[in-house]
């Protein structure tokens, strides 16, 4: 991470375009253990049982009809063993390349492609959905840029079906490419977790262009930046955990419940509204992205713990267009967010679920 303050320079969408020295140096450095991370034993899902959050028979049968389109060619590609090596190595950063294991949406036909989108309308609301579609969209306004041309494209994401799906057992499913990570576990017809969910962006907003306008994370920052700056002088100098911002989340694969410290102020000194901007917030990654049965699912899980035991610690200044990160910990759940550009243009935020990431219980 940088040491340096970012520049005070005007934004212009070309310097978005141009390489950013981090990006791969500092990534590698700090995220390459992401892929090289020792595994957990590749057994069952756990003996413990999973708390449901919702029926899976509708996802079900559209996962078993998308599959039934496919060739055997496609099949393959597609599919991958439940609780493996691919499973647990979930994975939306450009390292190791954009194009990520999987079956693509390139490779699908028309109808095939439907029938992707018509699974995950199953677990993601419109919001949700819309979401996912901003961030792939993003691949594209970057090739307009000339960043990463020939190597990026809305369509470079893959859909992978881990294990057998069916009314009984364990098996997941997953959309997955540069800067969307979205998996989906089920354990004996029930939807036991969403995490490790991912949508990241860059350029989070689009300066120029065809879709000049475009905000891709507008709660994720906005929310944070509001709550940050209503913070009364000590308890904003509590919630700061460094004086540069956060660089890269810190819990990627293999590390989902190691970063579970709590720092930062506590929600209980906050005060009434200060408490429903953080819950506005934690409800902008863990509820609104899913569909309503599953939305308040989530939200009585995430508020079946002490809502006032949730910490929200801040990294860097607060500074329009400029740098910054969080964390939100709890004991149930994990948020965070980076940037890896100075300009607040490329974040990496993540969720976890740490009582079921990865339909794991803890």
């Amino acid at each position: 991470m940088s040491g340096a303050r970012p520049s005070a320079a005007p934004l212009t969408q070309e310097a978005i375009a141009m390489p950013c020295p981090l990006d791969r140096r500092d990534v590698l450095a700090g995220l390459g253990a992401a892929l090289t991370v020792p595994l957990l034993p590749t057994g069952a899902v756990a003996a413990a049982p999973l708390a449901p959050l919702a029926d899976a028979d509708a996802l079900t049968r559209r996962v078993l009809a998308f599959r039934e389109m496919l060739d055997p060619a496609q099949r393959r590609r597609a599919a991958f063993p439940w609780n493996g090596e691919q499973w647990r190595s979930w994975n939306y950063f450009g390292i190791g390349g954009y194009t990520k294991p999987g079956l693509r949406l390139e490779q699908m036909k028309p109808a095939e492609k439907d029938a992707a989108w018509g699974m995950f309308a199953e677990v993601l609301s419109p919001e949700g959905l819309d979401k996912a579609r901003t961030v792939m969209a993003l691949q594209d306004v970057l090739v307009e840029m000339g960043n990463g041309r020939g190597a990026r494209s809305s369509e470079r994401f893959s859909i992978s079906i881990f294990g057998e799906p069916g009314p009984a057992g364990a098996w997941g499913l997953r959309l997955e490419g540069h800067h969307l990570s979205l998996s989906f576990a089920v354990v004996g017809g029930k939807l036991v977790s969403v995490t490790p969910a991912a949508f990241a962006a860059l350029p989070n907003r689009v300066l120029s262009g065809r879709r000049k306008g475009l905000v891709a994370l507008k709660g994720e920052e906005t929310l944070a930046r509001r709550l940050q700056r209503d913070l009364a002088p000590k308890l904003k100098a509590r919630a700061q955990a460094g004086d540069e911002h956060l660089f890269n989340i810190l819990s990627y694969a293999g590390e989902e419940r190691a970063n579970t410290r709590k720092t930062g102020v506590v929600a209980a000194d906050m005060t009434e509204g200060q408490r429903e901007l953080l819950w506005q917030l934690v409800e902008t990654y863990a509820v609104a992205p899913y569909t309503g049965a599953l939305a308040q699912a989530q939200r009585r899980r995430l508020r079946a713990g002490d809502p006032a035991a949730v910490h929200f610690a801040w990294y860097g200044p607060n500074r329009s267009e400029r740098s910054f990160g969080y964390r939100i910990t709890a004991d149930a759940f994990v948020i965070e967010l980076g940037c890896v550009d100075g300009k607040a243009q490329h974040l990496h935020p993540v969720f976890h679920d740490l009582g079921n990431t990865l339909g794991r219980p803890a």
